[in-house]
């Protein structure tokens, strides 16, 4: 009998579970709810509220990876993530990659004209141009590649001595942007090395965000005091958010991450102040949950459905307001944000139910991630 006992799962947290849902919506809102006239006061502020929601979900990504680290073995841990992880992304990318081929000019293939057998490692080994988000997957590659050196590290308390110099990293390393338009002009060896660095630059970028959720998974009581000194975290947030605006519009400079970082600090105090307020609101909760369980597969696929919305309505992927107008901007906006989030968990639900009819014993999470 005692040979069919199973080790026990390291359980996950309701609110850092609950962030992860919430960080996977923030990031649909910064594709689907930027407004305003290219390089205006209104369009930067869209952006600086709405995107950047990379940083909270690369934040979770450390935490979990420090909170269910217990038995961790480089072998197993790449298997999972195989499993888990690139399988789910290549089997996502397929609609990517046919959109590239199929309408290359209207979905930004960089890479048109190139032999197609060449064009498909080269989409999933960046990520941007089948899938514009999909660029965290060969970014979080890495960190999977730095697991072992990381936790070794953290075991000889010298990882959380470095979060001061990899946050200035990310302070003066800012991401610069790259897509279609900007690549134009460059050799096909030249077009794959900026997206290339792209990723790379955004690794390095982001590092101390993974860090920092290792930090805050081993030191959880250290959440209970971002809740304490709140009211200098909101100042803080709104300090360097208008600041980055105002950097921007005026000079060019922009760097998204940092009022993300103070987000993602008061999430997570706020989250884990009201958790047992969460879970015993059990409806609220589980809605919550069933977000955050689609969450990655939401990831995957919800650039498709922002394409063919666009595409269908005829809408850019910024909303002018000197063509719409602001109030109608913002409605557009919302509508279009409800309209992706919604297709891609009901395609998700759809996908994995059929899934199953077909074959009731799959794991159909390592197919569309969930």
């Amino acid at each position: 009998m005692s040979e069919n006992i199973q080790p026990k799962k390291t359980k996950i947290l309701n609110y850092i579970n609950v962030f992860r849902g919430l960080a996977i919506l923030l990031i649909v809102a910064g594709h689907t709810m930027q407004f305003g006239d290219a390089g205006s006061l209104t369009q930067k502020i869209s952006v600086e509220v709405f995107a950047g929601g990379t940083a909270l979900f690369i934040f979770i990504s450390g935490f979990f990876f420090l909170h269910l680290s217990g038995k961790y073995e480089f072998k197993n841990y790449m298997k999972k993530k195989w499993t888990n992880v690139i399988l789910p992304y290549f089997v996502t990318a397929i609609p990517g990659i046919l959109l590239c081929f199929l309408f290359p000019l209207s979905y930004g293939n960089a890479f048109d004209g190139l032999n197609p057998i060449l064009q498909i490692p080269m989409f999933l080994s960046v990520g941007r141009v089948h899938n514009t988000p999909a660029w965290f997957i060969p970014m979080i590659f890495l960190f999977f590649l730095a697991s072992y050196t990381l936790l070794q590290l953290e075991k000889k308390n010298v990882l959380y001595k470095l979060l001061v110099p990899l946050f200035l990293i990310t302070l003066f390393l800012p991401r610069q942007d790259v897509d279609y338009n900007t690549v134009q002009g460059l050799t096909y060896s030249a077009k794959y090395l900026a997206y290339l660095k792209y990723v790379f630059v955004g690794f390095v970028h982001f590092f101390s965000m993974y860090v920092f959720g290792m930090y805050c998974s081993k030191y959880k009581e250290k959440i209970d005091a971002f809740y304490s000194f709140r009211w200098l975290y909101w100042l803080l947030m709104i300090g360097t958010a208008v600041l980055n605006v105002y950097l921007s519009v005026n000079y060019g400079i922009s760097n998204g991450t940092v009022s993300k970082i103070f987000l993602t600090i008061l999430l997570l105090a706020y989250l884990k102040h009201y958790d047992e307020w969460l879970i015993q609101h059990v409806k609220l909760n589980k809605v919550l949950d069933f977000i955050a369980k689609y969450s990655f597969g939401i990831f995957f696929i919800h650039w498709y459905f922002f394409y063919m919305y666009n595409q269908i309505f005829g809408y850019p992927t910024v909303i002018p307001t000197s063509e719409y107008g602001l109030l109608t901007s913002v409605l557009i906006v919302i509508l279009r944000f409800l309209s992706v989030t919604l297709l891609s968990v009901g395609a998700l639900y759809l996908l994995k139910k059929l899934i199953l009819k077909i074959n009731p014993e799959a794991f159909t999470r390592s197919y569309i991630g969930v």
